[in-house]
């Protein structure tokens, strides 16, 4: 069998099993498409949820950046004892812009009680392109700018699908995570997880 015909083979099971996300969703999920060869650009995520108990939690993430108009932002000063939801999205990926409704929705839900700041992390596109694209599609929490990757570094390799969710308990500890879209009811009892066990 020829190269050609083992790629063109390889591209047609990629199609077939409807690969949706833009970023890597795990070791498992990237050696299987750098195998298929399909030279799309990004990996995708599986839209595996994990949870986190509060005594298995890690270090406080320490998230800081400009939002998309400019403004400074930190989690430890704009967020400081809240629950924080944190996406990471681009508006050149497709499922990115598939959940933004089902994310917005959510962000309604949380407003008033308070207790709980959603911020996006937009990734490899300008601020304007990115605040375009949230105005068009009625998004109303904010999100940080693309610096290069020290936001994904500062989510401890938990963001590492795009799109991402991460749920933050109180203290600023990942407490749950999705690796690729996720849904309105699934982050909002994500939400209600974290602030009934803390």
């Amino acid at each position: 069998m020829s190269r050609r015909a083992v790629v063109g083979g390889a591209l047609a099971l990629t199609a077939a099993l409807g690969l949706s996300a833009c970023g890597s969703g795990g070791d498992s999920s990237i050696a299987k498409q750098a195998k298929a060869g399909d030279d799309k650009n990004y990996i995708s995520g599986d839209g595996g949820i994990e949870q986190l108990a509060p005594d298995k939690r890690g270090k406080p993430v320490q998230l800081s950046g400009k939002l998309l108009d400019g403004t400074p932002w930190s989690s430890g000063k704009d967020a400081a004892g809240k629950i924080v939801v944190i996406n990471v999205w681009g508006s050149w990926c497709p499922p990115c812009k598939e959940e933004m409704p089902a994310l917005q929705k959510a962000w309604e839900s949380f407003q008033p009680k308070g207790n709980v700041v959603m911020i996006g992390v937009d990734r490899q596109e300008s601020p304007e392109t990115g605040a375009a694209y949230l105005k068009t599609a009625g998004v109303t929490y904010p999100s940080l700018q693309d610096d290069g990757g020290a936001a994904l570094v500062a989510l401890q390799g938990k963001a590492t699908a795009t799109p991402s969710t991460l749920v933050l308990d109180t203290q600023h500890r990942i407490a749950a995570r999705v690796s690729g879209p996720t849904t309105t009811t699934t982050l909002t009892g994500l939400v209600q997880d974290v602030v009934s066990k803390g």
